[in-house]
């Protein structure tokens, strides 16, 4: 699993991109991306001719200095079959016994 961001110059937003692997996503033929900024609905994760699953996401930057986000990746069934996001910025505790991973932006 893999987290990039990128600081958009011409709005105030970071456009943050989450991808799974081939390899991470052990067959699975959906994934489900879900977090505080789509208030825990699954969105899905377009996947790509090389196995891979993708998801890009403009998050704010204009209303504070900084923002943490909590989420998690799911399978098609709804299993939380992934680990905690290995590029995370972080993780904290989940309401459920499991770590949520962390993304945090910051105003440039």
């Amino acid at each position: 699993m893999s987290l990039s961001k990128q600081f958009l110059k011409s709005r105030p937003e970071v456009k943050v991109t989450f991808a799974v692997e081939k390899e991470a996503a052990a067959g699975a033929s959906q994934v489900f991306l879900l977090g505080e900024f789509n208030q825990w609905q699954p969105m899905e994760l377009k996947r790509l001719k090389n196995g891979e699953f993708k998801a890009t996401l403009n998050l704010p930057t204009d209303q504070q200095d900084e923002y943490q986000y909590c989420y998690r990746l799911v399978s098609e069934e709804g299993g939380e079959s992934y680990d905690n996001d290995w590029a995370a910025d972080d993780y904290v505790p989940g309401p459920f016994g499991r770590d949520n991973s962390v993304v945090r932006v910051q105003a440039h």
